[in-house]
């Protein structure tokens, strides 16, 4: 009975041993992890590239390594100060140890479920310790914050790592929104800090501007102390240099210089307005009566 597929025999060998080879081998990508588990028990993860074997019986179960972004439902949270804010926030998680991670999760979407767990938990102790002015101020210390961030990072990450083989590489905050009922409080808030820094700034103007209309002013006093200085050395010079040319001139001719000095001061007191009443020996009329002859 067996004789007549004698010749299938071959094929057959053929084709087990294919099929055995096919079962026996599996390709690892360079963006997976391959987690070898025997009877639905893991047995060892194989994380580099290429082709590997493995025993038939045993399966492949591949694992994306690539980073993933989970962005959480918004939530509201609780501040010191007893007010609710609105967080939205996402978190950056990979695949880094696929027994961990199958034997406590086992999918995906199981394990954002546990980040989000931390993740709420992480902020809601963080913001927590903060009051609402400080979370919401615009003086709020941009280094602070970064650190509070990385810390809550960090913790996150050690929690997720020990309990679920995940990788937690960044945990952000995208938005703060404030519930309905505290949106008008809190904007009021935001506007007399914006306007306190705004007088702030006015005072600080008006500081300078003054300090500057200050300097100005004291230059100019100094501009104008060291030209009367310049204006009074030119004037007493041409004061010495007038006595001089004043005193060659009586040295040359006495008589000359007694009539002009007089003609001088008659020009300084008379004008055409002036009306003068002199009497009969005047100089002035014995200047015009008589000419030089009555000096």
């Amino acid at each position: 009975m067996f004789e007549k597929y004698r010749r299938y025999y071959p094929a057959a060998c053929a084709f087990a041993l294919l099929l055995l080879v096919w079962l026996s081998t599996y390709t690892v990508r360079e963006t997976e992890f391959v987690l070898i588990t025997q009877f639905g028990r893991p047995v060892y993860t194989e994380p580099g590239a290429g082709l590997h074997l493995k025993w038939f019986f045993q399966t492949a179960n591949y694992f994306d390594k690539r980073l993933r972004i989970y962005n959480p439902r918004p939530s509201e949270f609780l501040t010191s100060d007893k007010k609710n804010l609105v967080i939205e926030s996402y978190v950056a998680w990979k695949i880094h140890d696929p027994q961990r991670f199958v034997e406590t999760v086992g999918d995906p979407i199981a394990a954002e479920m546990r980040l989000h767990d931390i993740v709420w938990s992480g902020l809601s102790a963080t913001l927590g310790t903060h009051d609402l002015d400080s979370l919401i101020s615009p003086n709020l210390d941009s280094v602070k914050a970064r650190e509070m961030l990385d810390q809550l990072s960090n913790e996150t990450g050690r929690k997720a790592l020990a309990g679920y083989g995940i990788e937690v590489v960044d945990v952000r905050i995208k938005r703060i929104n404030l519930p309905d009922q505290n949106k008008q409080s809190v904007y009021a808030r935001m506007r007399a800090e914006r306007e306190r820094i705004a007088r702030q700034y006015r005072a600080e103007g008006e500081e300078q501007a003054l300090q500057i209309r200050a300097g100005a002013d004291r230059r100019k006093e100094e501009i104008l102390s060291l030209a009367y200085k310049d204006a009074e050395k030119l004037r007493g010079e041409g004061d010495a240099e007038a006595t001089r040319t004043y005193s060659q001139a009586y040295s040359r001719n006495p008589r000359f210089y007694k009539l002009l000095r007089t003609l001088e001061a008659y020009k300084k007191v008379l004008d055409d307005k002036t009306t003068a009443i002199l009497s009969s020996d005047s100089e002035l009329l014995k200047v015009f009566m008589r000419g030089e002859a009555a000096q």
